[in-house]
């Protein structure tokens, strides 16, 4: 989460806008990006809003290989990405000098979060062989065979029949910023994150699928203030 870098003396900046990365317990490599606008209420406190996009994986998931080399996650029903707009306050805990050091803030933040569950599609052989392929949605009940999977195809074929599954989150850390000037600022932001569906996201049929899914997070965020 971004901090204002200002002196006490030099009220100048009253926005701030970042943008970055996130990393988190229940996405992949990259979990996600997200965008958020910081206001000025005094010189303790920040209110921002923002919006992040992340994805959602299952602790079960896992990649294999066929017999032709493509990747595909057995038992996969559904790719599971949530959009968190949000609503927050930010604490100055440590300030720093107008241009270096390392400012220290306390977050924490509140919001909707719109899931949407898109059928994930493979490439499943109805006789065996490479003659008869087809793109089809995975389904527990027909594709039980994985020796006839030969792939997956991308997040991209399933987009128009997503659903949708409503819910809540919120998140509370620490931010650090390193920012070395005045217009400009960058740091990362560590915490937990906790997040509740009350119609449950199946993501794994065949595997224990949940509504409620808690965190560790890590941001690292660039971004400029007027």
């Amino acid at each position: 989460m971004p901090a204002f870098a200002q002196s006490e003396e030099d009220e100048s900046f009253q926005r701030e806008t970042s943008y970055g990365i996130n990393f988190n317990s229940n996405g992949g490599l990259i979990g996600g990006v997200f965008v958020r606008s910081s206001f000025y209420m005094n010189e303790k406190m920040y209110q921002f809003g923002g919006i992040e996009i992340v994805e959602v994986k299952h602790p079960k998931e896992e990649r294999y290989l066929n017999y032709v080399g493509e990747p595909f996650v057995y038992g996969k029903k559904n790719y599971f990405f949530v959009v968190r707009p949000h609503y927050g306050r930010e604490l100055v805990l440590f300030r720093k000098a107008a241009e270096s050091g390392v400012q220290v803030n306390a977050v924490g933040a509140i919001g909707p979060s719109i899931g949407l569950l898109v059928p994930y599609y493979i490439k499943y052989s109805y006789d065996g062989t490479t003659n008869d392929v087809r793109s089809v949605p995975y389904d527990e009940n027909v594709h039980t065979n994985s020796d006839y999977i030969l792939g997956s195809e991308t997040v991209f074929r399933g987009l128009g029949q997503t659903k949708f599954r409503p819910g809540v989150h919120a998140k509370a850390g620490l931010s650090f910023e390193y920012g070395r000037y005045r217009e400009s600022i960058a740091g990362i932001e560590v915490g937990v994150a906790v997040e509740y569906f009350p119609s449950k996201p199946v993501i794994i049929p065949l595997a224990e699928n949940n509504n409620t899914f808690t965190s560790v997070y890590l941001n690292l965020y660039y971004g400029s203030r007027k």
